[in-house]
């Protein structure tokens, strides 16, 4: 039998049930790249979610501690759509993905692992990223380092 290792993902088996919400606390810890925090804007933030499904695996997110879409001032949600805009390009330039997902998961029944704040996830995708690994071994490989893409993306954005 063969084994895949990924010990970097023990920090999310060990906190599964860590206390407080990573968009209010990270921001406010100013070590962006300790906590892979790419873009800052007035109103929003974009973060790479360091359990991600595919390499380039993004969020942003509004400062502000709000559960759902309908709760954002137009304010906030114009800087969403620009920062997920501009991350996109950032995407496209250092890894040419050949599509993306772009979505939300609002509330804990449709997926949000935190359900008290609002963001948007941004997926890169390219042909043959799903294959039997998520399907056979409930195990999804991701090649690129957070540290590697972090670096790469920083520089596009």
């Amino acid at each position: 039998m063969k084994r895949l290792w990924a010990p970097w993902r023990s920090k999310y088996v060990l906190n599964s049930n860590a206390e407080g919400c990573i968009f209010c606390t990270k921001p406010k810890e100013n070590r962006d790249d300790e906590n892979f925090i790419l873009l800052r804007g007035d109103k929003c933030f974009a973060i790479m979610n360091i359990y991600p499904y595919n390499n380039g695996h993004l969020m942003v997110a509004p400062y502000a501690h709000k559960a759902s879409i309908e709760e954002l001032n137009d304010e906030e949600l114009a800087e969403m759509m620009k920062m997920v805009q501009r991350c996109v390009k950032a995407l496209r330039k250092a890894y040419n993905p050949q599509g993306f997902n772009i979505g939300m998961n609002i509330g804990r029944i449709a997926g949000a692992g935190f359900e008290g704040h609002i963001h948007i996830h941004i997926v890169p995708r390219w042909n043959g990223d799903t294959n039997f690994m998520p399907v056979l071994a409930d195990t999804k490989v991701v090649p690129i380092s957070l540290n590697e893409v972090y670096k790469m993306l920083k520089e596009k954005l």
